[in-house]
């Protein structure tokens, strides 16, 4: 045996002379020698890139839910279709041509002088869960809107406009009720006739089932900021800078540069703003006006705010 060594019994394992030293190693959270925690360096990296992919995702998040609401006010104007199909079927294809006639439909209410906060209904069909588009739900600030007040039944109903984004709300007679689409008032009105034209008094009524050729052309009932609107010229000229509403404006734009509308043909789909005047708003309204490609429109002619939309 040599120096240094001795004989390791059965069961003894320990060595004959002292195992060499290493250096220790601190085991704490907050030591920079800890293999497992994350330098500052690998923070920061981790903390960009999540930055970064949120810059990325969010304008993507932002358009689907535009999307999704504009399919959902689409959705809305269907089921429009199907009460104001009923309301014509009960009453032979026929509109009453009478001021405050698009509040009575739109409300589903009769209004009444006796007692003007009792709530008649002017047809079986509950609106109250269809008549606002998921892009303008709440009302406006009524101190920031404008307001009318329609002779109805023999009382006076006060209406504030909505915006943009917001809804038009009836505030008197109670109970208020609010929506964010309008119809087109020529249809309620005789002004359907076009400008100069005569209506005997014995017609009080717009007979929609004798209309043809152009009923897929006509909107009934679209996105507004009162409960009817409508251009009655095709000479009128597009705002001059984009409106927010507040003043009853139809030109509004709610869907990216669209509305979305309900023809007479029973029809949905969305319209381009500049496609507005392209539209058969009453029998004699020019179509291929001077605000439309075929009246010669030049780009530059469009207001600012509009030159960047599609042209019709």
């Amino acid at each position: 045996m040599k120096g240094g060594e001795r004989q390791i019994g059965r069961n003894e394992l320990r060595p004959a002379w002292p195992a060499r030293a290493t250096t220790a190693i601190i085991h704490h959270q907050s030591s920079f020698i800890n293999p497992k925690a994350f330098t500052l360096i690998e923070l920061l990296v981790v903390i960009a890139i999540i930055a970064l992919l949120m810059a990325i995702l969010l304008p993507a998040l932002q358009r689907v839910r535009k999307q999704s609401r504009a399919v959902a006010c689409q959705a809305n104007l269907r089921q429009w279709a199907t009460t104001l199909g009923l309301y014509l079927e009960d009453n032979e294809g026929r509109f009453p041509r009478a001021r405050g006639s698009a509040l009575c439909l739109l409300s589903g209410r009769n209004f009444s002088a006796t007692d003007p906060n009792t709530y008649r209904r002017r047809h079986g069909v509950q609106t109250e869960g269809i008549a606002c588009c998921p892009s303008a739900v709440k009302p406006a600030d009524p101190n920031s809107v404008g307001s009318e007040r329609l002779a109805v039944g023999g009382i006076e109903v006060e209406v504030k406009y909505g915006m943009t984004f917001a809804a038009w709300q009836i505030t008197y007679p109670t109970p208020a009720f609010r929506a964010s689409y309008g119809m087109n008032e020529n249809i309620c009105t005789s002004r359907f006739e076009g400008p100069g034209s005569s209506v005997p008094a014995s017609i009080p009524y717009t007979d929609v089932f004798s209309l043809r050729g152009y009923a897929s052309r006509m909107p009934l009932l679209f996105d507004c900021t009162r409960p009817a609107s409508s251009l009655g010229s095709e000479r009128l000229r597009p705002p001059a800078t984009e409106p927010s509403g507040s003043g009853g404006q139809l030109c509004i734009n709610r869907h990216d540069g669209n509305l979305n509308a309900l023809f007479l043909d029973w029809s949905v789909r969305k319209v381009g703003l500049k496609e507005l005047w392209t539209l058969k708003w009453h029998k004699q309204f020019n179509t291929a006006g001077p605000w439309t490609k075929a009246g010669q429109v030049k780009a530059e002619e469009w207001p600012e705010w509009m030159r960047g939309f599609k042209d019709y």
